[in-house]
């Protein structure tokens, strides 16, 4: 009976044995196959490929090649053939960090109802690639490619295909404007600007963009008018709201009589000055919008009324070209594009000339005349640098020149003068295109002063500007008188 008990027990120590030693087997097994990888698991060349579609949440998306890559929905749609060639690029060379063999259990893997479903044809077979749950442990997604293994991306094709259709239009570029030969404006603004490296009526060796203003070739300022370039080269084309606009879409949009229409002549560099190529940038606003703020401003709105108008959102669109597109852009666009007069874009300074470039200036105060002379004295250094005298001495006019070069247009305006005279100033001028420069400054209200220069009204200026002006030259001629 002992020996039967001692061989029950025996029997039941080799049954356990067993079993451990068979578990450690399946164990073996098991981590067998989950392997490290690192192997391309699947290739498919980009230009064999002649459909692709996914399904991502609740987006589905397909395309056919048809020469090019089209919508199946909407041939019209314009695709942009590079992102669909980037799309197919994932799969061209896909690599897995880890693979499981003989897998039983899809879902454990988030692979039986699967986050993202990818479509591929050629003209030789089809693919279906099923992307699964997102190992946090591994920071890789699960995916199967229908060989019965699970893959652990070593990139998450969802990354790349997690997408709208707005993210697959070909969008209209706008070139780079830094090259700009002419620039042409009709609409809300009608004139030329052209770009001149030399003209005799250029303030300085900066001034380049020229207009006709009555008769005159008028110099702009070139840091205003580079930065209305900027604005246009920079304006923010991404939300559509139209990528096969209609004749009736266009009057909805404001776009059959735009605004603002830009047409901006260019050389790509600086060695194809004379081959030119042309943008044009149509810009509307939504015609109702226009007229209820057309209506609101004559019939002098309500405070309450007019906050109504500021929470409605402001409906501009632009339109590139004869672009089938249309795009809704932001308000600061829109502003800044059609705030393109000539008087917004030429120099703002009474006085665009500095008085070193002087040789003498006259000044008329309360009927009394002064008189500084360009020279020359020592500074610190011993260095011989140029001066203005007065009355035989050195004059500091650090504070005159800020004074004068600080005096801008507030508005500018043939306006005749019609009330006292404040102060005037001639500067003979060491200038190759102007011999002098003369300001008038007379009174016109509280506010403003109105500016004469050479004889002819030119704008509207701060009177304490002129105030500041008056009494950096009396800081150095009364004490005289």
């Amino acid at each position: 009976m002992k020996r039967y008990k001692r061989i029950l027990i025996l029997l039941g120590v080799l049954l356990v044995a067993c079993a451990i030693t068979f578990g450690v087997s399946r164990y073996q097994e098991t981590m067998e196959q989950i392997a490290a990888s690192g192997e391309t698991v699947l290739e498919i060349p980009t230009d064999t490929v002649t459909a692709l579609s996914w399904s991502i949440d609740d987006t589905s998306l397909s395309f056919h090649l048809d020469g090019v890559w089209l919508y199946d929905d909407d041939e019209a749609f314009p695709v942009n053939q590079e992102k669909i060639t980037e799309l197919l690029e994932t799969f061209s060379a896909f690599t897995a960090a880890f693979t499981i063999d003989d897998v039983e259990d899809f879902n454990q893997y988030g692979l039986e109802e699967p986050s993202g479903t990818i479509h591929i044809d050629t003209a030789d077979a089809s693919y279906e690639i099923n992307l699964g749950a997102y190992s946090t442990l591994d920071a890789q997604r699960y995916v199967s490619i229908g060989d019965g293994r699970v893959y652990l991306a070593s990139h998450d094709p969802l990354e790349d295909f997690d997408l709208q259709l707005s993210d697959l239009i070909a969008h209209d570029e706008l070139p780079d404007l830094q090259q700009v030969t002419a620039l042409t404006f009709s609409g809300l603004e009608n004139y030329e600007i052209t770009y001149k490296a030399d003209n005799d009526r250029a303030y300085s060796e900066d001034d380049c963009y020229f207009t006709d203003l009555d008769g005159e070739m008028l110099p702009l300022d070139t840091d205003r008018v580079e930065s209305y370039l900027s604005a246009l080269s920079s304006m923010t084309l991404s939300e559509y709201v139209s990528y096969n606009v209609s004749d009736a879409e266009l009057t909805s949009f404001g776009l059959d009589d735009p605004v603002l229409t830009v047409t901006a002549a260019y050389a790509l560099d600086e060695d194809s000055a004379n081959e030119t190529q042309t943008v044009t940038i149509a810009l509307g606003r939504d015609p109702t919008q226009l007229a209820a703020e057309a209506q609101a401003e004559e019939d002098e709105a309500t405070a309450d009324s007019a906050d109504e108008a500021e929470e409605e959102e402001f409906l501009a669109y632009a339109r590139i070209n004869d672009s089938q597109i249309v795009y809704q852009i932001s308000e600061s666009d829109y502003l800044a594009l059609t705030d393109a007069s000539v008087d917004a874009l030429r120099h703002q300074e009474i006085c665009p000339f500095s008085m070193e470039e002087g040789s003498s200036l006259t000044i008329t105060l309360e009927g009394s005349e002064y008189t500084l002379t360009a020279g020359e004295t020592e500074d610190a250094d011993g260095e011989t640098v140029p001066c203005f005298l007065f009355e035989g001495e050195v004059l500091d006019t650090s504070d005159l020149e800020s004074a004068l070069t600080a005096i801008e247009a507030d508005t500018f305006t043939n306006e005749a003068p019609s009330a006292q005279e404040e102060i005037r100033l001639t500067l003979q001028l060491d200038n190759e295109n102007y011999d002098s420069w003369s300001i008038v400054f007379y009174r016109h209200s509280g506010t403003f002063c109105l500016a004469e220069v050479n004889g002819t009204p030119l704008a509207l200026v701060a009177r304490s500007a002129v105030v500041n002006l008056v009494e950096a030259v009396q800081a150095f001629v009364l004490p005289a008188a």
